[in-house]
This record gives C-alpha cells, sequence and structure tokens, in this order.
C-alpha cells in the first residue's frame, strides 16, 4: 500500500504550537496556489447556489461565486497562509517601563468553523515587559491573523496567548475575548443578547489575582 500523507504532520502555518492548539489543516493545505483556490471555490459556490435554485443569469448574482471565493481567501480566511504571520519585532526597553501594558478593544472578526457564520468581537491583550517591548500595532496583526481562519472562540483565546509568549520572549500575557457568535444569533436558539467571554492567563498573570484584578479594571470589567 502506498504511503499516506500523516494527518498529524504539523501543517508549516502553526508548527510552533502545539498540537492542541493547531488549526486542523491536511499536510497538503498549501499546495494550491491562491489562484487555484479562488477558481475551485468559485465553481464550488455556484454549485451550491444552483442547488438553491438561484438563477445564475441575473445580472445581480452572475458574479457572486467569484466574490465569495476572493472573499474567502484573502480576507476570511487569510489567516491560514502561513505568510501571513506577521514578524514581530522587538525593541530595547529603554525607558525601563516595569508595569502592565494593555491593547485593549482590539476589533476581532472570525468565523465560526462549525457554521461558517461570522463571529465579531473584541480581544484585550497586555504583557509585562522586560527587556524589551514590540510595537503596538504588532499587537494587532497577531490578533487578525490567528482570528482570520475559521475557529472556535476557546483555541483562538490560547493560540493568540502563545504566540504572544513566543514572540514577546515572555510568559507574562493575558488574553482575554468577547464576542458576539452569529451561529447562536441567526440559527438554533436566535438569542441575540448573550455573548460569549475567553480568557488566558500566562505567568504572572496566572500566579498574581491582584495583577489579574488590574488588567481586568484596564479593560473595563
Amino acid at each position: 500500500m502506498a504511503n499516506q500523507p500523516d494527518p498529524s504532520a504539523a501543517p508549516q502555518a502553526d508548527a510552533h504550537l502545539a498540537p492542541s492548539l493547531r488549526t486542523p489543516l491536511r499536510p497538503d493545505a498549501f499546495a494550491l496556489s491562491e489562484e487555484e483556490k479562488i477558481a475551485g471555490i468559485t465553481e464550488h459556490f455556484r454549485h451550491i447556489m444552483d442547488l438553491l435554485g438561484l438563477d445564475l443569469s441575473d445580472d445581480s448574482l452572475a458574479g457572486t461565486p467569484r466574490r465569495v471565493a476572493k472573499m474567502y481567501v484573502h480576507e476570511w480566511f487569510r489567516g491560514l497562509d502561513p505568510a501571513q504571520r506577521p514578524e514581530v519585532r522587538l525593541f530595547d526597553n529603554r525607558y525601563q517601563y516595569e508595569q502592565i501594558l494593555v491593547e485593549r478593544d482590539i476589533t476581532l472578526f472570525s468565523c465560526c468553523e462549525h457554521h461558517f457564520v461570522p463571529i465579531i468581537g473584541k480581544a484585550h491583550v497586555a504583557y509585562l515587559p522586560g527587556e524589551h517591548v514590540v510595537g503596538l500595532s504588532k499587537l494587532n496583526r497577531v490578533v487578525q491573523y490567528y482570528a482570520r481562519r475559521p475557529q472556535v472562540q476557546e483555541r483562538l483565546t490560547r493560540q493568540i496567548a502563545e504566540e504572544l509568549k513566543q514572540s514577546l520572549q515572555t510568559d507574562d500575557v493575558a488574553v482575554l475575548i468577547e464576542a458576539d457568535h452569529l451561529c447562536v444569533m441567526s440559527r438554533g436558539v436566535n438569542d441575540t443578547s448573550s455573548s460569549t467571554l475567553t480568557a488566558e492567563y500566562g505567568g504572572r498573570f496566572g500566579q498574581d489575582e491582584s495583577l489579574r484584578r488590574e488588567f481586568l479594571r484596564l479593560i473595563g470589567k
């Protein structure tokens, strides 16, 4: 029997994460180019619309399959592409700033991997600087990189925390996400008033209750 791809093999995108935190991807996930993916998704989405009985000759619908395909590859799921992983450059902490640093209310747009509908919310991240600090926009980019893929909020929270730990070279990291899930709001129970909060505390944030309280106070929780 020919050798089969090992499903547990670490795709390049998340090889730096523990296996339990990796987004489920096949080993050949990056074999196709972006244009090949767009072409394939276009054809499949056209078939979905056709099965729904939509008239694809209508000028409002004719371009929809390719629009959806481009949105998936270039926008909604661009975080699946390892080339999009942000490079986090550290700078010497010349100011000797040693207190908590918080970036709050980071816009978060993701997609539920169970129903492929949006997850919309905010992420709050914090770390304790040591010898180095990081440009603030990089914190936003890390959040957006992991959000822009099919997700569950629990894994997303931990992926962001682990990426920050590695990039910032410290375990003293906190991540809290509050989000609305359209799979809850627009289907099933149709509950438009509930939201989901998840948190991950590393290093001193996990050990020091007063530090956690300070983080929550600073983000208004």
